[in-house]
């Protein structure tokens, strides 16, 4: 059953990302309401009542703005203005309630505001990216030969070292470590933590070479070693998160697997870093 329900992930993922455009949008939108209902609970479990409805609202709103700007049906500027009316919106709504929220009220909203509306967004911003790096042989860090085609590699190469990270991540863990990487998952450790990273330089360095970008091994290196610590922070924001709830998974909505945010706290911080990433080598070539 895990493995099935892995191979469904991993296909449904494949599929929606080249397909791209509303059925990339829908689908972000859809994990990440889910995920923010399993974060709403885990938060319900240590007597916190957030804005739940607000927020899953919000969170729908940016997600949709997020590609109605990017494909230039939104001005930016109003764009630029939905996280923080949604965060006043959020407040009022706890403010107008028969009992007053509290500082853990508002904390927890404006966080999953933020942790699964706006962050995920960047995924519909790096898969929009299509001429916007810069393909000048002048930089050292430019990626050439993809224009046309940037926001798809980037969104499956991505996603593929983080699959990488986690696969290494596990075997070298548990076939030779010993010294634990935090009390917040002791099942890691960093020998884990430094396979996990040599199989994203692996991966993502045979991309560069594939793709013809400038530099592989340097660009390889650098994403590889980048995306690896990023997901690793989005398990351990979850699992400390888990962690305070006293459970042991977000949810139970995939069988044998957990919750819906137990398989995607590795994706959420991963697209923002990438995405200013290209968009600071693009300034400076």
């Amino acid at each position: 059953m895990r493995l099935r329900s892995g191979l469904l992930i991993g296909l449904f993922g494949l599929v929606v990302v080249l397909l791209g455009g509303w059925y990339f949008t829908i689908a972000i939108a859809l994990l990440t309401y889910i995920a923010l209902l399993e974060f709403f609970r885990m938060a319900e479990f240590t007597g916190i009542k957030p804005a739940t409805k607000t927020t899953l609202f919000s969170c729908f709103i940016i997600t949709i703005a997020t590609y109605l700007e990017v494909i230039g049906f939104l001005d930016r500027e109003i764009y630029n203005s939905i996280l923080p009316i949604c965060s006043v919106g959020i407040c009022t709504w706890l403010l107008l309630q028969p009992k007053s929220g509290t500082i853990s009220d508002i904390a927890a909203s404006i966080f999953g505001l933020f942790y699964l509306g706006f962050l995920p967004s960047y995924w519909i911003k790096l898969r929009a990216i299509q001429s916007t790096i810069n393909n000048s042989s002048n930089g050292i860090l430019s990626f050439e030969n993809i224009s046309n085609s940037t926001g798809l590699y980037l969104t499956l190469i991505s996603c593929l070292l983080i699959v990488a990270s986690d696969i290494g991540s596990y075997f070298i863990g548990k076939s030779f470590g010993e010294r634990a990487l935090s009390p917040l998952s002791p099942s890691k450790t960093i020998e884990g933590l430094i396979g996990g990273i040599i199989c994203s330089i692996s991966v993502a360095t045979f991309f560069a070479f594939l793709l013809s970008w400038q530099n592989p091994f340097l660009i390889g290196i650098l994403y590889g070693i980048l995306v690896s610590l990023m997901a690793l922070v989005g398990d351990l924001i979850e699992s400390m998160m888990k962690r305070d709830a006293k459970i042991k998974d977000s949810g139970t909505f995939l069988p044998g697997h957990g919750g819906i945010l137990d398989r995607i706290d590795s994706y959420i911080f991963t697209p923002s870093v990438i995405y200013y990433i290209i968009i600071i080598l693009r300034f400076f070539n």
